[in-house]
């Protein structure tokens, strides 16, 4: 198709390189360049470090100064961590190359929440160099946030929000199972969240920002609390194995206040083959007040291959939008481009 959006795929891990095996499927888009610092990927032709069987004619470079060329790419798409802070000096080399950027670090889902001042910075130099930033992903960026806030529009006033996401972390490398805690004793779990080893999900804070700030809600205290999923029977991955009373997985949970009133309550269980204690997995959204809203979704919508499309669905709502540091809730709603029509929607 004509006016094809040209892609800079930064970030060739799981989500990237996901990301980029999804735009070759889209008429309307065009990989011209990727990144990454994996030196086994560094010098490849982009086709043979995707596996799709043929080369593509763009070799994959570790020094992104070299195709950060406003005049060949319209857009980056960066997958390379969950940080704002970590991910800045990358940004400004995106922003003051004068090219817009999606990101997928959980934190750029609303960047505002926990960086305000990163947030603002990110905001002016964008607008300085007349191009758009959205953090997005499957969550935060869509399901407890953008999809709660979606099925309030109905609503003549909300009291309260319940929401949670149950998943199953048995697909993921090491690195999520220990960030999870998997695998460990409830002492070491414990441990390691004192420490910030231990984590669980990387979001609430932009979740219920964003929720409570679309909804004019008021939230002004957020308290997150995590808790061993302690399993009762024998669970094994490739990369971890858990026996009876250790830990499955975190019990994530997330609680926004106005004043000493809980108004958004977001709870994330995450564990490995949850099936085998017969917990289903699922999203569940749960709006009271006039009218009550309660959607449930099961099993729960693909982490990694949601957080793949929303990212690729997102390209043009971007390249089309005014300048500035942007929010799923900034933005039209996100579709998945299956023609020519989804290419050419304005902002």
């Amino acid at each position: 198709m004509n006016n094809t959006i040209r892609v800079l795929q930064w970030g060739l891990g799981a989500m990237g390189s996901g990301m980029a095996r999804l735009m070759l499927e889209k008429p309307g888009l065009e990989i011209v360049a990727a990144v990454d610092n994996n030196p086994a990927y560094v010098g490849q032709d982009l086709g043979q470090v995707l596996g799709v069987g043929r080369d593509l004619g763009v070799i994959v470079t570790d020094q992104p100064e070299t195709v950060l060329d406003k005049a060949n790419v319209d857009i980056v798409t960066i997958a390379t961590t969950s940080w704002t802070a970590r991910q800045m000096p990358d940004l400004r080399k995106i922003i003051t190359a004068g090219i817009n950027v999606i990101s997928i670090a959980e934190e750029m889902a609303d960047a505002e929440a926990q960086n305000p001042e990163l947030a603002r910075e990110l905001d002016d130099l964008a607008k300085q160099h007349g191009v758009t930033v959205l953090g997005t992903g499957v969550n935060p960026g869509y399901v407890l946030d953008y999809l709660v806030i979606v099925l309030t529009g109905g609503c003549h006033r909300v009291t309260r929000i319940e929401a949670s996401r149950v998943n199953d972390l048995s697909p993921y490398g090491p690195t999520v199972m220990e960030t999870q805690g998997v695998g460990t004793t409830p002492e070491a779990f414990r441990k390691g969240v004192s420490e910030g080893s231990i984590v669980g999900h990387v979001g609430f804070p932009e979740s219920i920002h964003m929720i409570s700030e679309a909804l004019g809600l008021g939230v002004d205290r957020i308290e997150e609390t995590r808790e061993p999923i302690i399993s009762q029977v024998y669970r094994e991955t490739p990369h971890v194995s858990v026996e009876p009373g250790m830990v499955a997985g975190c019990a994530h949970t997330g609680v926004g206040y106005r004043g000493e009133e809980e108004v958004i309550r977001l709870v994330h269980p995450q564990q490995i083959h949850p099936h085998l204690e017969n917990q289903a997995t699922g999203d569940y959204i749960h709006i009271f007040g006039e009218p009550e809203v309660h959607m449930a979704i099961n099993p729960e919508i693909a982490g990694g291959k949601a957080t793949i499309g929303i990212t690729v669905n997102m390209i043009p709502h971007v390249v089309a939008a005014s300048p500035g540091l942007k929010r799923m809730i900034d933005l039209p709603a996100p579709a998945a481009l299956m023609g020519a029509s989804a290419y050419a929607r304005k902002v």
